[in-house]
């Protein structure tokens, strides 16, 4: 299966690196944000549900809640400023494919991660609902 081609992907968009991770579950990964990268998510396996939250100055609040995986398999390109979280809500291990724009931690891993975390800040009006 094709998860990602660069004639069709969004314009501009250029993966730097890909990683495949497994979340058990019921576990949750995130919610975060990115200051510059973009990550492009390939969820193919298992069954999760994928939050997405808009953070960006002068943008229209805004958060959907999507099932992907299995039942509905996508890639998700999710642009700096956007909050974004997924949870396995499957029954067994399920897997994503993340190709994101930039490096983590930078070349050779001497920069500082990309990564505005949200799971604790009271401001946040994001939150994941229990399992």
């Amino acid at each position: 299966m094709e998860f990602y081609r660069d004639d069709l992907g969004p314009e501009g968009f250029r993966p730097a690196m890909g990683y495949l991770s497994v979340t058990r579950p019921g576990i949750a990964r995130g919610p975060h944000e990115h200051r510059d990268q973009t990550d492009g998510f390939a969820f193919l396996s298992g069954e999760y549900e994928l939050f997405l939250w808009e953070n960006r100055p002068g943008e229209a609040e805004a958060s959907v809640r999507l099932r992907v995986g299995e039942s509905n398999p996508v890639f998700v390109v999710v642009p700096p400023g956007v909050v974004h979280a997924y949870r396995n809500v499957g029954e067994s291990d399920a897997f994503v494919i993340n190709i994101p724009n930039r490096l983590y931690a930078g070349w050779m891993r001497r920069e500082p991660v990309d990564e505005i975390r949200h799971e604790d800040t009271p401001e946040s009006r994001f939150r994941l609902p229990e399992a």
